[in-house]
């Protein structure tokens, strides 16, 4: 059975939803006017390069009806995802293409896998110092420097344990460097490998509910962009960055009290995307339920 919102319902929780968006996206969207680079922050619109709107506008998810007076469906609701019947606007799953249903099947099976495999807690963000190993060209060289020398990072790599368990970072390690890591992910390994302690997998929640869309609903997607946004800074934290003009403070992982730190930190960041995962789970195996 559905749940029902009346028009001064549905409408104030789209403004509301508004309010929040516009004041959290402000200052990426200055930037971007701007043409001024984040190299922690503008991560979440270049590797996932949704447009701000996605964050934006307003869907309620599927098991909503929402009441509506006019004869055409307004805005943000399209025909294509979207129909009216008798007052009342529904999302409309029979609508959906054979082929975004085949996609929401895929994202369900690695969710599933993910939530059911053992967290791992030892990786400690190694894989920024994969990435720059040996490396002549820094990734993100012309936004923060490297806190320390070539020399020290070489030494941390070749010292400490390397196992990243997630494909789209692993494979932006230096050559040098991905011999040293335990696992081998692939994109064909997905499944078999992504864990629910991975920094990059829970940051992934933000692609996977953005690709669910509009049927999982906006609320959702922007509790897992939020997510997203601090593992990332978890993330650049504890890389070799040097972030200090940038207000962040290291987390020095190169040594053990860092260490402990960041795992502290990536314990509890796994802790909020466990529901956030458990919650996608249900809605799309819902949506391809109906």
């Amino acid at each position: 059975m559905m749940n029902r919102l009346q028009s001064w319902e549905w409408t104030s929780r789209a403004e509301r939803h508004a309010q929040r968006a516009t004041e959290t996206l402000a200052a990426a969207r200055d930037r971007k006017t701007r043409g001024v680079a984040h190299p922690i922050e503008d991560f979440l619109f270049d590797y996932y390069p949704y447009p701000f709107s996605l964050l934006e506008n307003w869907h309620p998810g599927f098991g909503w009806e929402l009441g509506y007076e006019g004869d055409e469906l307004p805005k943000p609701f399209s025909a294509r995802d979207y129909a009216l019947e008798d007052g009342w606007i529904r999302i409309a799953p029979e609508k959906m293409p054979g082929k975004e249903a085949e996609r929401l099947k895929w994202i369900l099976n690695l969710l599933e896998c993910t939530q059911n495999r053992a967290p791992i807690f030892s990786c400690h963000g190694m894989h920024e110092w994969a990435m720059v190993y040996g490396m002549h060209e820094i990734r993100h060289a012309g936004t923060a420097p490297l806190r320390l020398s070539a020399a020290e990072i070489r030494k941390v790599v070749e010292h400490r344990p390397l196992m990243c368990t997630h494909h789209d970072a692993f494979r932006f390690f230096s050559n040098d460097a991905k011999p040293f890591n335990r696992f081998a992910p692939s994109i064909h390994k997905r499944e078999l490998l992504e864990q629910p302690g991975c920094v990059h997998a829970n940051m992934d929640l933000y692609k996977w509910a953005a690709k669910a869309m509009p049927w999982i609903g906006t609320e959702r997607l922007f509790d897992c962009f939020e997510l997203a946004r601090d593992l990332r800074e978890l993330d650049m934290r504890a890389s070799p960055y040097d972030l200090s003009a940038w207000g962040r403070a290291a987390i020095c992982i190169e040594t053990e009290q860092g260490r402990r730190e960041y795992e502290e930190m990536q314990r509890d960041l796994a802790e909020r995307a466990k529901p956030l995962r458990k919650e996608l789970v249900a809605s799309i195996r819902q949506v391809l339920t109906a």
